[in-house]
């Protein structure tokens, strides 16, 4: 009776005229040729204008009020963002950002994230999405390859590399509970001082511990055995897992990735390569020896949207054995019994990674390793490489400045001789506020203490031995 009650009101409410958001009308019409003209002058510019933040009250300022009732248009809203707001965001592929570990996605693969987005796959499971996730499929075995990890590993794409790293910690984690004893016990982990910060971060959403070997540099097989035999039983027995670096974000210092994997093996932990930053390296045949060890790994991060040309946000994780990961984490629910279902066969990537719902983000990769072919992405890291070593030569050439230790991968750091931490900053800041620049200052541990000093972290190839050059004189 409620219900009949029910329908009866609502049979008497006035039909209203609804216009959808999905309408296809004259205004959808020129905002799509007006976004496709900024995107073909954005991805045929050599050189993107290298803009500068301001302040959120700057900003407001500005554009004034963007969210109304009524919507400002498309038009004026594009507008805003062509004139003010895209001026205040540093662009990651501009040849002279040369700060944190930047980032130079393809044309092919920028053109191709306008694809991913107006195509709109669920990325979760095959049974929705099988087409995108067989292209990131055959992405993967490519950066499988890489590895040199054994016949069955297999991996899938995530947001970054600390998902990355949580969703292999997890799986970590997991397999080690399968002893009853550890069940509900605190997991503990052993890192180095120079691994990436969302080792620490990872570490506090899993609720784990962590103990840092204190080494910047390299972390050595003795390293990692004096830290292990330093713990009293206790920590031993919550010890699950060691994270080894595959090229620091600092400095790009490989850990001994062969000495450490000896020593997981025989106390029986889980090894795992955050190579989030020099993954991509993996390409390189002159350095590919530095890495020697990592086919050993247990599980490995590579982040194709820094050293691999992908647009953000690509990070990848890859198991040695998929299986564990899965048991971890596959999600249960009767709303998702139908994709596990033998009818809906294939591989569903929710099923090895925290993410359940997911966008499938290795496309734009595949489709510029498919248009390219991987000899062009070799010689790409191969140039960032080559240029880390043309920038260690000019500063050795130039009497105000100084190596502080050998380039490594495509970082270099370095020091402007009499220079404080201040002069950094403003050195810094200035360059950033003209438009010339973005190389920003890190530390390095020198005796007892931490010096300030200048980084660089190459990976767009088109960064030139003039940017370098006259990025150095900037310091005069």
């Amino acid at each position: 009776m409620e219900v009949i009650l029910m329908e009866k009101q609502f049979k008497r409410l006035p039909l209203l005229k609804i216009v959808f958001m999905y309408d296809i009308d004259m205004e959808s019409v020129e905002m799509t040729l007006d976004v496709m003209k900024y995107v073909l002058n954005r991805i045929t510019s050599v050189s993107p204008e290298l803009g500068h933040p301001k302040s959120e009250e700057e900003l407001r300022a500005l554009v004034g009020e963007t969210i109304t009732e009524e919507g400002i248009g498309g038009e004026r809203a594009f507008q805003l963002f062509k004139d003010v707001l895209i001026k205040a965001t540093v662009p990651i592929d501009h040849p002279r950002h040369l700060a944190f570990v930047p980032a130079s996605p393809t044309r092919a693969s920028i053109m191709f994230d306008l694809v991913t987005s107006a195509s709109s796959i669920h990325g979760a499971y095959w049974m929705e999405g099988a087409g995108g996730i067989f292209c990131e499929m055959e992405a993967m075995k490519w950066l499988v390859s890489l590895t040199g990890l054994p016949q069955g590993a297999f991996g899938v794409f995530t947001s970054g590399g600390t998902a990355a790293n949580l969703s292999a910690m997890v799986t970590a984690r997991e397999n080690w509970r399968k002893n009853p004893e550890n069940i509900g016990q605190k997991g503990l982990m052993i890192t180095s001082v120079g691994a990436h910060s969302s080792i620490k971060s990872m570490a506090k959403v899993i609720d784990a511990d962590v103990l840092l070997v204190e080494t910047e540099d390299r972390m050595s097989q003795e390293d990692l055995k004096e830290k292990i035999d330093s713990l009293s039983p206790e920590q031993r027995k919550r010890l699950f897992a060691v994270v080894a670096t595959g090229g620091t974000t600092n400095a790009g210092i490989i850990d001994d990735l062969d000495g450490v994997a000896g020593i997981c093996e025989a106390e029986n932990l889980w090894f795992h390569v955050d190579a989030a930053y020099g993954g991509g390296a993996l390409a390189a045949d002159s350095v590919r020896h530095l890495f020697h060890g990592i086919e050993r790994a247990d599980s490995i991060t590579i982040d194709p949207h820094k050293w691999l040309f992908s647009p953000y946000d690509c990070g990848a994780i890859i198991y040695k054995n998929p299986e564990l990961a899965k048991e971890a984490h596959s999600q249960e629910g009767s709303y998702l019994e139908i994709f596990k279902d033998p009818g809906a066969h294939g591989f569903n990537p929710s099923d090895y990674q925290i993410q359940l719902t997911r966008r499938v983000r290795g496309l734009p990769l595949w489709f510029s390793l498919a248009m390219h072919g991987t000899d062009k992405y070799k010689s790409s890291v191969e140039q960032g490489i080559s240029l880390a070593q043309l920038a260690g030569e000019l500063i050795k050439e130039n009497p105000n400045v100084e190596l502080v230790r050998e380039p490594s991968l495509s970082c270099v750091l370095f020091r402007r001789k009499g220079w404080t931490p201040d002069d950094y900053r403003n050195w810094t800041y200035k360059n950033h506020r003209e438009g010339f620049a973005l190389v920003t200052p890190t530390k390095w541990r020198t005796a007892d203490d931490f010096e300030t000093i200048a980084r660089f972290c190459f990976i767009n190839p088109d960064t030139t031995k003039e940017d370098v050059l006259a990025i150095l004189n900037s310091m005069d």
